[in-house]
């Protein structure tokens, strides 16, 4: 029998080595709860929320559970993007809209409002958090020296060796190995380099021979024997998030759910189309569309903005090929039931 029990899990005081992956958009404190009272990690997403809204989730979180739970920050910039491009894609999205019977509201580029992590610091310090994970880069020095200094207990996000080192260098206590096959955003930050495309499974090692502290395994993980292996090839956790979308606590929509209990292995893609930023989620309609217009995609968080009204339209309406679906390829076989149900088999399979 493995040894599950490790280095990782007293620091975070957990009893089994899995972590619920935060998911903005489909995490409820709920989930989180449930994970976290079960003996596992559950992370709460906050990335790009108001001080006020992360303040409410993390107190509504708290009301759940007196166990600890993680809140995940996203660390990226606003950069610089051509508002021609933009222009051009809202024009699409318009002619878009009318084609499919979908309302589109068009927003005006100079209106946009983005809230930086740093606005959210405040908060996590007030509500004494400790556990904050990061993705889409790596904090500034001051912010991680503050919560060092609170011996607030840091997990970074990295999808390639050069990454982790980053990562460890900036002072995180642990590093999330987000291999290929994972659902949602990828949390690449070396913006100058091509997109690493690594498998879990190879990133795992090569991560851990690289770093001294614990690496946490994320992508294509849902089951007992995929945690072992994880486990195996020198992660101390593995981080699991598409296992959870289609369970009760989940905000996805019915269709959403409904397409992940019936997915196969080759029905997601990497796209751009809905954020700006390249994600892993089951191919439709609208990623085709996109595809084929051929447009300049304009940059995270600005293209996730464009398509925010007509995301939301879709999912009140329950039409699957116009939002996006975030999931990783081993989707199949997740489950409507509760999270704890889900967790528990988790680790019943990761005993046996």
């Amino acid at each position: 029998m493995m040894e599950w029990n490790n280095e990782l899990t007293a620091k975070l005081a957990i009893t089994y080595p899995i972590i619920q992956a935060p998911m903005l958009g489909i995490t409820t404190p709920e989930m989180v709860a449930a994970v976290s009272e079960n003996g596992g990690l559950g992370s709460l997403p906050v990335g790009g929320l108001s001080p006020d809204s992360t303040q409410e989730l993390i107190r509504k979180t708290k009301s759940l559970t007196n166990k600890p739970f993680a809140v995940n920050l996203f660390t990226n910039g606003v950069p610089e993007y051509n508002h021609a491009d933009a222009e051009v894609m809202l024009y699409f999205l318009e002619k878009f809209c009318q084609d499919h019977q979908l309302t589109f509201e068009r927003q005006s580029l100079d209106a946009l409002r983005f809230f930086s992590y740093t606005e959210q610091i405040e908060v996590l310090i007030q509500e004494d958090i400790p556990i904050v994970s990061f993705t889409f880069g790596i904090p500034d020095a001051p912010v991680m020296a503050t919560l060092k200094k609170r011996g607030t207990f840091l997990i970074g996000t990295a999808t390639s060796v050069k990454e982790a080192t980053l990562v460890q260098q900036a002072g995180a206590d642990a590093v999330v190995a987000q291999g290929i096959e994972a659902g949602g955003h990828r949390g690449t930050f070396l913006d100058e380099e091509p997109l690493p495309t690594i498998g879990t499974f190879v990133l795992v090692p090569a991560i851990a021979a690289h770093v001294d502290i614990p690496v946490i395994a994320a992508g294509g993980i849902n089951s007992g024997r995929t945690i072992k292996a994880a486990l195996t090839l020198g992660a101390q956790a593995a981080q699991i998030g598409t296992a959870f979308i289609a369970s009760d606590e989940s905000l996805a929509f019915p269709a959403y759910k409904t397409a992940l209990t019936q997915a196969q292995a080759t029905d997601t893609a990497l796209t751009r189309a809905f954020s700006g930023r390249w994600a892993r989620g089951i191919r439709n309609t609208f990623m085709d569309a996109i595809t084929q217009a051929g447009l300049n995609i304009p940059p995270y968080p600005i293209q996730n903005s464009i398509t925010a009204g007509l995301r939301l339209k879709a999912q009140q309406a329950d039409r699957k090929e116009f939002t996006n679906m975030w999931a990783g390829q081993a989707a199949a076989g997740a489950e409507s039931k509760p999270a704890a149900f889900i967790f528990q088999r988790l680790v019943t399979e990761m005993k046996g």
